[in-house]
């Protein structure tokens, strides 16, 4: 892998991105939007003595959900697009390798994984009111962590789909388990046995646990070991992407 043809493959994407003004509306406000929603839902809802308020205890969860779910559909489905156009068959027809292409367009969405979870957080924090225990800059690793976990498994699905309909099929095969089984809906030590044996055979099921307890801890001592699990699966999904990527679809 050669770091100059990784950052020009990572260039030529964000280049594209700026272009693609939906695209860029989905990752910024789209997120924002549906955290407005939620924070409404719960205006009218009276807050028991010595409780907290419901947007503080079911925001920092959803948080963590947008970011992965969408870089997942924008990054399946941009680069399977790009894979029918022949884009990427040209590009591998040069002295660009495969692991200069999954690493290019992983830098490429991982800085715009950054920005989302930046907005995400700033956003929920400062205009919604979320009351927050954690360090702030602990909640946006997490964060950013868990959009750039959705930019890694968005470049593996699309690299084992052949179809744009294929990629969207992976949605549901890969990120609803997680949605139900990641301990937003009910604790993961709550749950049946062997459901909580799958729960954590999931990445984002350790994003959730550190975003718990940073809604509960002015720490973050206890988050490192979710970091560190969370940073294998991100390399792992890359390496099953540079494995799996094909030049053309069939």
């Amino acid at each position: 892998m050669s770091i100059q043809l990784t950052g020009a493959t990572a260039l030529r994407v964000l280049t594209q991105l700026r272009r693609d003004r939906r695209t860029i509306a989905l990752i910024t406000f789209v997120p924002l939007i549906l955290l407005t929603l939620l924070w409404a839902m719960f205006l009218d809802v009276p807050v028991m003595p010595g409780h907290e308020a419901p947007f503080n205890s079911v925001g920092p969860g959803i948080m963590g959900l947008f970011p992965l779910f969408i870089m997942f559909l924008i990054t399946s489905v941009t680069t399977l697009r790009e894979r029918q156009g022949g884009t990427m068959e040209r590009l591998m027809a040069s002295p660009i390798g495969r692991a200069d292409v999954v690493f290019g367009y992983a830098c490429a969405f991982g800085l715009v994984a950054v920005l989302q979870g930046t907005l995400v957080v700033v956003y929920s924090i400062w205009v919604l009111g979320l009351n927050f225990a954690g360090p702030v800059w602990a909640l946006l690793l997490i964060i950013v962590l868990d959009a750039i976990l959705g930019t890694a498994l968005g470049l593996a699905a699309s690299s084992l789909a052949r179809t744009e309909f294929q990629a969207l099929q992976m949605f549901p095969a890969v990120i609803v388990p997680q949605l139900l089984l990641s301990g937003i809906a009910i604790e993961r030590d709550q749950m049946p046995q062997v459901l909580e044996w799958i729960s954590d055979a999931l990445p984002l099921s350790y994003a959730i646990d550190a975003i718990h307890y940073l809604t509960e801890n002015q720490s973050a001592s206890e988050i490192w070991s979710q970091v560190v699990i969370l940073l294998a699966f991100i390399v792992g999904a890359l390496i099953l992407g540079v494995a799996t990527l094909r030049r053309r679809t069939d």
